[in-house]
């Protein structure tokens, strides 16, 4: 072998050298940077928001047209951020009324806000559909419970949120929120009037999130 093959062979074992010493540093940090991602989440226990829906005033509602409903009532939701260190951006938030997994109002956009550490928001929006397609199975149903004094049904809000952590903000994660509501038609000493033909009925009940 000539000092020239030597030095080629050489030069070989060094880049292979080279190349495995860089592999080794990146798997070094990514494992550091994957322990501190941890140690700050342990830390910080995020938490998902917490969703009330507080009541619901009906104004109008009739399931009488076969197969279609027409309502509109307005929904008060609150929402709490119960981290002690996390800030919560909410984008894009929209809600609706469904029965039966049913679409039954349009879309009502929610305004964009910000909670702080352990603060609350209370939204009080306005859900309406005008003669909006029922299911024929589910039509039926929606009579008899309608006739009965009680309709239940889901308030829905869908959107997405960013987590704040000192100044670094995150990326956007899926919000989906079901409220279980029931839409009461009893009598008015039950709730508040709050007009000719609106009545206000206290829920307080705890919606499901998912994030």
């Amino acid at each position: 072998m000539t000092a020239k093959d030597k030095d080629c062979g050489n030069h070989g074992k060094g880049r292979r050298s080279l190349i495995r010493s860089i592999i080794g540093c990146l798997l070094v940090f990514l494992l550091l940077v994957l322990i501190t991602i941890l140690i700050i989440w342990a830390v910080l226990r995020p938490t998902k928001p917490r969703f009330l829906l507080l009541d619901t005033t009906v104004y109008g509602f009739n399931a009488s047209t076969p197969n279609f409903l027409s309502s509109n009532f307005q929904v008060t939701v609150s929402s709490r951020n119960p981290n002690d260190r996390i800030g919560v951006y909410y984008d894009r938030l929209v809600i609706y009324a469904t029965y039966r997994n049913q679409q039954t109002t349009l879309r009502t956009s929610l305004p964009p806000t910000y909670q702080g550490h352990n603060e609350a928001t209370v939204w009080s929006p306005f859900l309406y559909g005008n003669m909006v397609p029922i299911a024929p199975e589910f039509s039926v149903a929606l009579k008899s419970e309608q006739a009965a004094g009680s309709v239940f049904m889901f308030i829905n809000i869908y959107g997405r949120v960013r987590w704040k952590v000192g100044t670094f903000v995150s990326g956007r994660y899926h919000l989906n929120v079901r409220c279980p509501a029931y839409i009461t038609f009893g009598s008015k000493s039950n709730g508040v009037s709050v007009g000719e033909n609106a009545v206000k009925y206290q829920l307080v009940t705890r919606c499901s999130v998912s994030v």
